[in-house]
């Protein structure tokens, strides 16, 4: 039995090379990276007895450095094996123990081909108990080689939101309710698809990825928080475009790709996590602006936006991203060089962070399971 998943995207005709094949684990979540050296058009299907899932990439050669197997063996996956099927295409196939769901989606800069599976422990209905902590997932942008955004006075994007990060972890660490874990706690590099996967791993209750705005325009300026979903807002898109590493247009046409939207849409729908969004990014976005503008009375509210931000791709938990800043605008830069200043930012994160958590009944916590949608 064959059947078809999804239908081919469509890329550059350029041949593509399979570099390496990554994976993150864990008890009912298995995320997969393909590294490509360019986009590729696929198609994926399922075959049974036994039972294996497999991706074709067109128009591609495979490194013959890569492993021909990859053993896995967390119970969803057994193994990834990986091979020149014929001349233009390279197979890919998952050798699956026992899987819910499964999605994927391309990225670049550099691509990717990304997969998610999840296993069927998540619809056993068992929900967390009322005295189990809040697992939080901090996540501060760029690092390593990769610094960000570079105000007029060349300060670091990367230096600026680990700085807050470390101050976020240290304020909701006082509540013994709370377990924080920071995706990056030195300047080094994460790939944006691992960031994801950590607060997946981790079972976390949120994920906030801390950002600082940039913008060609130096006088632009405010403080914006994201959620992930699609928009034809043009700001909007040049902000994501930027912290994906793409350009505009590419950003525009990520926009309009079935397979991408089809992915957010069933993501979004999973444990009604656009509207726990959009109610954590309206709380930490609303605490941002009344703390700041104690301190700052010109600050702009630009608002709650939505946008395609890889980083928030298959997260399983409410999330969001928030901007805390223009490091562009020479005034916005002082502010955010200041420690008093950071540690405004991450009071004020966390008092929104605590604010949502609040407005989350018992009753609602317990509820929350992690249901797969089923094939």
């Amino acid at each position: 039995m064959v059947l078809i998943l999804a239908p081919a995207v469509a890329f550059a005709l350029q041949k593509a090379k399979v570099k390496d094949i990554h994976y993150w684990s864990s008890p009912d979540y298995t995320r997969i990276a393909i590294e490509l050296s360019e986009p590729v058009e696929f198609t994926k299907s399922r075959l049974s007895n036994p039972d294996r899932i497999f991706f074709d990439l067109k128009n591609a050669s495979i490194a013959k450095e890569i492993a021909a197997s990859l053993p896995v063996g967390d119970g969803i996956l057994k193994s990834v094996r990986a091979s020149q099927f014929t001349g233009e295409t390279v197979r890919v196939v998952f050798d699956i123990e026992e899987i819910s769901d499964l999605k994927c989606f391309l990225i670049e800069s550099p691509s990717k081909l990304v997969i998610d599976l999840y296993g069927k422990g998540g619809q056993t209905g068992k929900a967390k108990p009322l005295t189990a902590k809040r697992r939080i997932v901090i996540d501060a942008g760029h690092g390593g080689h990769d610094p960000g955004a570079v105000g007029p006075q060349k300060l670091y994007e990367k230096d600026v939101v680990l700085n807050v990060a470390l101050k976020v972890r240290k304020l909701l660490m006082k509540d013994p309710h709370n377990e924080v874990f920071l995706t990056r706690e030195t300047d080094v590099f994460i790939p944006l698809e691992q960031r994801t996967a950590f607060a997946n791993r981790k079972n976390a209750d949120l994920f906030v990825s801390i950002h600082a705005n940039a913008s060609p325009n130096r006088m632009a300026k405010g403080i914006e928080t994201y959620l992930l979903n699609w928009t034809d807002d043009e700001e909007a898109n040049k902000v994501a475009a930027r912290e994906n590493k793409i350009s505009l247009r590419k950003m525009k046409a990520l926009n309009k790709q079935f397979d991408i939207l089809d992915v957010i849409k069933t993501d979004l729908m999973r444990e009604n996590k656009r509207d726990e969004s959009v109610k954590l990014a309206n709380y930490i976005q609303k605490s941002l602006i009344s703390n700041i503008e104690d301190c700052n009375k010109h600050v702009q509210d630009l608002g709650v936006k939505q946008a395609l931000f890889y980083v928030l791709f298959g997260a399983n938990m409410p999330s969001v991203l928030a901007e805390i800043s223009f490091i562009s605008n020479p005034d916005e830069e002082k502010l955010l060089s200041k420690e008093s200043y950071k540690t405004d930012i991450a009071n004020s994160i966390v008092d929104g962070i605590n604010a949502y958590f609040k407005s989350v009944s018992p009753v609602q916590k317990v509820a929350k399971v992690n249901y797969r949608r089923p094939y």
